[in-house]
C-alpha cells in the first residue's frame, strides 16, 4: 500500500502567501480524496507541489518513505499523474492523438497495434469513441474535459491529481467521469486526490475530504466528519444543513448567510 503525505508546505507569489504550513494525513492507496474549499484556497497550487510543476519554499511531500522533491522529474512524472484544470493541447492533433500521446509518455513513441488496440479501448470505455478523430480545436469544454480525464487514466501511475475534473460537464457525466476515476483507484489500488467544489460529489465519491481555506488546511477526515463540521460553514461564509440521501450519502444544503 502507497501513502502520500506533507508536512509543513510553504510557497508564495512574491510576497503573497498563498499556502502556509499545510500537511495531511497519510492518502492511501485505493482511495478517493477530495480536496475541497472556496476559490482562491490553494487547491490548484497545492497540485502543482504534488506533481513537481511547483517547489515549496519549505516543507516535504513524500511518497511511502521517498521524499518526492529528491526524484529526478524524469522519475516524479513515472510516479504522479497530473490532469489540470485547463486542457491544452495542439489544435492539429486528433483526440485519438492526444490521448496516444499520454499513453507513450516516458515510453518511446514507436506506436504498436496494440498501443492502438489499448487507445481506442480506453476512449470507448470513457464514453468518447465517438469522437476519436475529431479535432481537438473543434471540441466543447465539456468534451476537452473527458478527454482530459481520459489521457490521466490511460496512464499508469501511483498517483493521480484531478483538478475540478467535473466543472464543465452536465449531471450525467460528471457521476460517470468520478464514478470512472474512483473505480480506477480501487482497481489500480492508486491514490486519487480531486479538486471539487460541489460538496455533494465529494460527499458522494470521496473516501477522505481535505478542506482547504485562505491557504491552510481547516478540516480533513470523512465526508461525515468534515462535512458536518462548523469549519464549512466559516471557510464558505453560508449556513450549512446536512441530510441523509435515499442511499445513505450525505447530502449538503447550503443557504446564504
Amino acid at each position: 500500500m502507497s501513502i502520500l503525505s506533507a508536512t509543513d508546505l510553504e510557497f508564495s507569489y512574491g510576497a503573497q502567501p498563498v499556502l502556509c504550513g499545510v500537511g495531511f494525513d497519510g492518502l492511501k492507496s485505493g482511495q478517493v480524496t477530495a480536496l475541497i474549499g472556496p476559490n482562491a484556497a490553494g487547491k490548484s497550487t497545492l497540485f502543482r507541489l504534488i506533481s513537481g510543476l511547483t517547489k515549496p519554499r519549505s516543507g516535504t511531500i513524500t511518497l511511502g518513505d521517498i521524499d518526492l522533491d529528491t526524484l529526478p522529474m524524469r522519475a516524479r512524472l513515472k510516479r504522479i499523474c497530473f490532469m489540470p484544470q485547463y486542457f491544452a493541447a495542439n489544435a492539429a492533433l486528433t483526440v485519438f492523438d492526444v490521448v496516444m500521446m499520454a499513453h507513450k509518455q516516458l515510453k518511446g513513441w514507436r506506436v504498436s497495434e496494440e498501443d492502438i488496440r489499448t487507445v481506442s479501448l480506453a476512449l470507448h470505455s470513457a464514453g468518447i469513441g465517438h469522437l476519436a478523430e475529431a479535432y481537438v480545436s473543434e471540441l466543447s469544454g465539456g468534451q476537452s474535459q473527458m478527454v482530459s480525464a481520459a489521457q490521466a487514466l490511460i496512464r499508469k501511475s501511483d498517483v493521480y491529481l484531478f483538478d475540478e475534473p467535473t466543472s464543465a460537464l452536465d449531471l450525467r457525466h460528471q457521476l460517470e467521469v468520478l464514478g470512472r476515476i474512483k473505480r480506477a483507484m480501487a482497481d489500480r489500488d492508486a491514490i486519487g486526490l480531486v479538486a471539487l467544489h460541489d460538496l455533494n460529489l465529494a460527499a458522494r465519491f470521496a473516501d477522505h475530504l481535505i478542506l482547504l481555506g485562505k491557504g491552510r488546511i481547516l478540516a480533513q477526515g470523512t465526508p461525515e466528519t468534515v462535512l458536518r463540521s462548523a469549519a464549512i460553514s466559516e471557510t464558505y461564509g453560508v449556513d450549512v444543513a446536512i441530510s441523509t440521501g435515499p442511499r445513505k450519502d450525505l447530502i449538503v444544503h447550503a443557504y446564504a448567510s
